[in-house]
């Protein structure tokens, strides 16, 4: 029952019971709607064209629903639970968010049943638990037993439903080397792959299968100045943060002249004091000076004379990267603890050679042979900004997914496989228990069908049958102990038929698939919570007084 009440006191009105409950879970199913049709290696792209006309043309679950401007509270979460995803593991966002909407519409039926919201969370609660641990101890694999192809098959799964699928087994090289190539161990001894030190760079012209991958860290930008090297080795790196402009003097500073000569002093000690900077620098034995402000025209002579390169406007992301792979310092100003400006040769960073290449049309400057942590760039190559802003897209994808599958080491069948096998163990749990929680886990497994009939029905092929034939494998799997190989089994969507997907290279992170789990669990029961929802109405009188 909902009613819609203006009180004297509460400017706005409220809804309530089911209602309230029906219109949610109607809009997390118009959101999951949207992408649904995205999911798997047969899935379809997005247009998205923004109010001021530019257009996005892209398969990824997070890009789609960051552009759609999401009205509606609840579907903000759906929005949110995405971006989570995209942040945590990086690929997946398409199928947590289908997951998500799956559970929230059958815990609507459960409600409209009698069944009290309580007892379905605690339901869902525990059926995540469940499934998680089964996921952990029955599915995964470790990755040693399938050897350096798991690494380039993980990649190709990630792509398979992106733009570059047909070239998926040449961008699946260039993906695992490059995570291979940041390789680091930090003071603890774990080994991480931080993703961030892989610099992607868009160039015009070629085609797909030209990108390639460079050992260093590429800037899109070009020496500052024509009369520089081009190249420097070995590197000596300095971090600005600041302009190196003519100073001006502060806003607010009065100077009386009386005499008009002085002017002249004044201008010419501005300009003097850029020159003392530069000059504190190339003291210091600098002959690359990054920055991400501005350089005077007038500064330039003064580095092209000492024979260095000084490149300016660098976006500050770069710049970080770039201090931590060669172990420079940023500074935001030369000013030390009594007042001079000093710069002193130990925040230098350190590279082998600093050279400036042209690629495509574009100069990029390249860092070379850094000190701490080996940097790489892909640089990919297209035929228009959209085909390079969408492969830059499922490149990140790819690269998380090889990230995480090397930091986990564990990896699980793709294509549907673990969906089935969670759907009938978790069906089988379900008639063990003798509590209230029994119909919440039977819906919980039915939602997790959902995965593998999308993918069917995007495939074009009969999802009826297909995922009658999956269940029934992963139930033989289950219970008779010599067909344990059967949980494994997952949709070959080309062909249309049931394969044994770990040996098809069909394969995933299993910390993917848990967080799935967890993540659209999660986001259902927050918004199951829900019973009541009251909007304010600005009261125009208050604003006349303020």
């Amino acid at each position: 029952m909902a009613i819609f009440s203006q009180s004297p006191d509460i400017q706005g009105e409220r809804q309530y019971g089911q209602d309230v409950r029906t219109q949610n879970v109607v809009a997390c199913q118009a959101v999951a709607n949207i992408v649904k049709s995205s999911l798997g290696p047969v899935g379809l792209d997005k247009m998205l064209v923004d109010d001021i006309g530019d257009v996005t043309i892209t398969n990824d679950g997070a890009t789609i629903l960051k552009m759609l401007e999401v009205e509606h509270p609840a579907a903000k979460v759906l929005v949110e639970l995405a971006e989570l995803q995209d942040k945590e593991v990086g690929d997946g966002t398409t199928s947590v968010v289908i997951i998500a909407a799956e559970l929230l519409k059958r815990a609507n039926d459960l409600v409209r049943n009698k069944i009290h919201p309580t007892s379905i969370i605690g339901g869902y609660r525990l059926a995540m638990r469940e499934a998680c641990k089964y996921v952990d101890e029955k599915l995964a694999v470790k990755v040693e037993k399938l050897g350096k192809d798991s690494l380039i098959n993980c990649a190709k799964t990630s792509m398979s439903s992106k733009l570059i699928a047909s070239d998926s087994d040449f961008f699946a090289n260039l993906v695992v080397d490059a995570v291979q190539a940041v390789k680091t161990t930090n003071a603890r001894g774990e080994v991480k792959y931080p993703i961030k030190g892989i610099n992607i760079l868009k160039a015009h012209g070629k085609s797909a299968r030209d990108s390639y991958l460079l050992n260093g860290y590429a800037l899109n930008v070009g020496r500052a100045a024509q009369g520089m090297p081009t190249r420097v080795a070995p590197a000596k790196i300095a971090c600005l943060d600041f302009n190196l402009q003519k100073t001006k003097m502060q806003m607010g500073v009065q100077v009386l002249v009386s005499d008009p000569r002085e002017l002249e002093k004044i201008r010419q000690r501005e300009s003097d004091i850029t020159k003392e900077r530069i000059e504190k620098l190339l003291k210091a034995g600098a002959n690359v000076v990054l920055t991400t402000k501005g350089i005077d025209d007038m500064s330039l002579k003064y580095f092209v004379e000492a024979g260095a390169i000084a490149v300016r406007r660098v976006r500050k992301e770069d710049l970080r990267h770039i201090a931590k792979a060669t172990g420079a310092t940023v500074i935001s100003t030369f000013a030390d603890m009594e007042g001079e400006e000093t710069f002193d040769s130990s925040l230098l960073g350190f590279a082998d050679e600093v050279v400036e290449e042209r690629i495509s049309d574009d100069d990029v400057v390249m860092v070379k042979g850094t000190k701490n942590s080996s940097a790489v760039s892909l640089i990919l190559r297209g035929a228009n900004d959209f085909m390079l802003d969408e492969m830059d897209r499922s490149l990140h994808d790819a690269l998380c997914i090889v990230k995480r599958t090397l930091e986990s080491n564990t990896v699980v069948a793709g294509g549907g496989a673990v969906e089935a096998a969670l759907s009938v163990y978790l069906e089988n749990l379900a008639t063990t228990l003798g509590s209230r929680e029994q119909l919440a886990i039977a819906e919980f497994a039915e939602s997790f069908l959902i995965i593998p009939k999308v993918l069917a029905v995007n495939a074009a092929k009969d999802a009826t049958e297909l995922v009658a034939k999956l269940r029934a494998y992963h139930h033989t799997a289950q219970t008779k102990a010599d067909k344990q190989h059967f949980s494994s089994m997952g949709l070959d969507l080309l062909k249309g038929i049931i394969r044994n997907n770990l040996e098809a290279g069909v394969i995933e992170p299993a910390m993917s698939k848990v967080k799935i789990i967890q993540f659209a669990t999660e986001a259902a029961i927050t918004i199951l919570r829900i019973d009541d929802m009251i909007k304010l109405v600005k009261d125009d009188q208050e604003n006349g007084e303020d």
